[in-house]
């Protein structure tokens, strides 16, 4: 017996079209996408004014496990992926032991396999034990399941290890994520340098942190003619470098994460930890930059940086607690009201940028709906208002800036592979 989704307006990012079908799933993978298909046999889900979409890809999440599973775990994570409608996300390597060794690649494969909520594609270190020391074994690490490298965390600071790393990296075909951080300049920065770190009296990250190791990144993918991949970009003046290296033909594509795009420096006064990220939350300049840089493509896709941490971690001082927050379960509704609602996007375009396109610039499967094709969807309501609460996440994090914010879009039923995976309907 399949399953027959119903009248909802089926969302192709690829032709960029919203159109009434019906949708069949049949095993683990969808059988049939028309008008008026046949009930028989099936069961019936009526999907009228809802959007289904294909399931989501996050190629920026960090699940903790090995190692870390007071924070997180591949089961906790992928539940929380889940219920954000995301049916496919890449692993950051900064997990103990770090990432750095095909055995645990392949054991994130499997574990993630195990308990089915998504699939998992890890991201392996750049370097042993992401120290920056010696490269890493790319190409086992890959036949492994690696689906890219990248010390993310950490900045890789030498160049010439670097342009190593990229030599490596563009024989498989695969991008270098880059953690952009020149540790001189960030030092023991808590928040973005400026008026508001000034005025809470804690050290500044100046945005040159970022910015500097962004440059030299794309001098060397210009030499190499490697595929750089710029994570969670947040000033201005590293837009307008990706920019300028697009336009010149360098292989460079970049990510933002809702919260660069929605917040700034403002919300540390007031949120404190709550609000402390690496990169940091940067001035409204550096914001208003990045929302146009999204706009205009030149920030490719979206991803969340999900990064969860225990509530005494992030209960410390601003100097004191731990970066980060979590974001799976709350990316689609915050862009969604913000892009979308207000008409600076399309639907079609942002589902673009959360699936199709980050299928295609990591090599992975999915990202869109097709006849024959593996079963991953999420089902979207574009009507009711619910408010963020963290006690209602499936993550083990519960930090995140936008408690209590109201938002629309939210996902209420996912299928992973077939699986009903995530259901609120």
């Amino acid at each position: 017996m399949g399953i027959l989704l119903q009248g909802g307006y089926v969302v192709d990012p690829v032709q960029g079209t919203v159109q009434i079908a019906d949708v069949l799933i049949e095993g683990n993978v969808i059988s049939r996408i028309g008008h008026a298909l046949s009930t028989t046999g099936h069961a019936v889900r009526d999907l009228r004014d809802l959007y289904v979409l294909p399931g989501l890809i996050d190629v920026h999440v960090h699940l903790r496990e090995p190692g870390f599973t007071n924070k997180e775990t591949i089961e906790t994570g992928t539940h929380a992926a889940a219920a954000g409608g995301f049916s496919r996300v890449c692993s950051m390597p900064n997990t103990s032991p770090v990432t750095d060794d095909p055995e645990i690649v392949r054991y994130i494969v499997t574990e993630a396999k195990r308990h089915g909520y998504a699939t998992v594609h890890p991201i392996a270190a750049v370097t042993k034990g992401s120290k920056g020391e010696q490269v890493t074994n790319f190409r086992a690490l890959h036949d492994a399941g690696a689906v890219a490298f990248s010390d993310d965390g950490r900045g890789v600071q030498s160049a010439a290890m670097m342009k190593e790393a990229l030599l490596q990296a563009k024989t498989l075909c695969v991008p270098i994520a880059v953690h952009a951080e020149d540790e001189l300049l960030s030092g023991h920065g808590v928040m973005h340098e400026g008026d508001v770190s000034r005025a809470l009296g804690v050290q500044g990250i100046p945005t040159e942190a970022e910015s500097v190791m962004i440059a030299r990144d794309l001098l060397l993918a210009k030499a190499t003619g490697a595929h750089v991949h710029i994570c969670h970009v947040s000033p201005e003046t590293a837009v307008h470098a990706i920019r300028e290296a697009k336009r010149q033909g360098i292989h460079v594509t970049a990510e933002v994460a809702p919260h660069h795009l929605l917040l700034t420096d403002q919300a540390v006064k007031t949120l404190g930890a709550h609000a402390k990220v690496n990169p940091p939350l940067r001035s409204e300049a550096d914001r208003t930059a990045c929302v146009q840089g999204f706009l205009d493509g030149t920030l490719d896709i979206i991803a969340t940086d999900h990064a969860p941490h225990t509530q005494e971690e992030k209960a410390q001082t601003i100097d004191k607690a731990s970066n980060g927050f979590v974001g799976l379960e709350i990316s689609f509704p915050l862009l969604y009201t913000t892009f979308v609602q207000s008409g600076l996007l399309t639907l079609a375009q942002l589902v673009m940028r959360m699936s199709s396109l980050p299928a295609q610039l990591f090599n992975l499967p999915g990202g869109r709906l097709q006849e024959g094709g593996q079963a991953d969807l999420t089902v979207i309501d574009p009507y009711t208002t619910r408010v963020v609460n963290p006690r209602l996440f499936h993550s083990k994090g519960r930090a995140t800036p936008f408690h209590g914010k109201s938002l629309v879009g939210w996902p209420l039923i996912t299928y992973h592979a077939g699986h009903l995976v995530h259901d609120i309907f």
